[in-house]
């Protein structure tokens, strides 16, 4: 992938010397970085995230989980165009993806199309994690390859997580989580292989594209367990039942998974204590008493 020096030298280069930006409009959506939807004088649109020149690095792992999940040729993403930095932002350039009405059979699809994702061939040379760390959200996630999937959990998940949010937690408390890491593996299976997993897999990073299949965007991509993109989907709100009945026929989704839903769902609800404060303690120290 390119890196460019200015969105300038970025839209000539991709689209010819002759393009230039006619109208850029603001898109609602993400709490941290801006969107916009770029026009150019040829009447291609395509959108574009930005921040300051110091979150080029977090643009650069998104364009590479993107590239991961493209490769599988199981579900779509937004095709990376381009990225940059200059003086005054970092920008990520993506296809422009059409919204479409859902098609009547969105969800079994979806589900599908997922499940192919996560039983697509992985490079055996990492294990679990990724080729470098990336990003969830505003917060840095270590992607360290394991051998294990408990110890990947534990240690590039749920103590990372848990060492910024120390300060909420009593000494007894902190013994408690202590014991749980000790003891994770008695709680967490070891899956039969490694799988590629969105990794931040929530109803607003999805997107009906027009061919009215589910899109997939804003990845924190790494191979792990299949079980936690399908845990984070429960954890604000839950998609369809369609969608859950068609991905327990792929079979990737064993019956005691609701027994570990919520310790997967720990790690998302720390990120979110140390992102937004004191009002996700509460969920965090329920799911904290009930395993420790």
């Amino acid at each position: 992938m390119i890196s460019y020096y200015s969105l300038t030298d970025a839209i000539k280069d991709i689209f010819g010397s002759g393009r230039t930006i006619t109208e850029k409009r603001p898109v609602a959506g993400g709490d941290i970085n801006e969107a916009s939807l770029l026009t150019l004088d040829d009447g291609t649109m395509l959108f574009m995230k930005s921040n300051r020149p110091d979150f080029a690095a977090c643009f650069e792992s998104e364009a590479a989980g993107l590239g991961a999940i493209k490769d599988t040729g199981a579900i779509g993403v937004p095709d990376v165009l381009g990225i940059g930095q200059d003086k005054q932002c970092s920008f990520l350039l993506l296809e422009y993806v059409r919204s479409g009405k859902r098609r009547l059979d969105f969800w079994e699809v979806f589900a599908r199309e997922l499940a192919a994702m996560h039983g697509a061939e992985t490079d055996k040379s990492v294990g679990y994690g990724f080729f470098h760390d990336n990003w969830i959200g505003a917060t840095s996630q270590r992607n360290q390859p394991h051998d294990s999937w408990v110890a990947f959990f534990r240690d590039c998940r749920l103590r990372p997580q848990f060492d910024m949010a120390k300060d909420y937690f009593s000494a007894h408390e902190m013994r408690k989580i202590d014991n749980l890491l000790n003891h994770l593996d008695n709680y967490l299976p070891e899956p039969g292989r490694p799988a590629l997993v969105h990794g931040d897999l929530w109803s607003g990073n999805m997107i009906a594209g027009s061919d009215g299949k589910g899109w997939l965007i804003d990845p924190a991509v790494y191979y792990g367990h299949p079980e936690v993109d399908i845990a984070m989907t429960e954890l604000f709100g839950g998609f369809s039942y369609q969608f859950y009945g068609s991905y327990k026929e792929a079979g990737y989704l064993d019956p005691d998974y609701d027994d570990r839903r919520d310790l997967y769902n720990l790690y998302h609800l720390l990120n979110h204590l140390n992102m937004f404060g004191r009002s996700y303690l509460s969920s965090v120290k329920e799911i904290l008493n009930r395993y420790a």
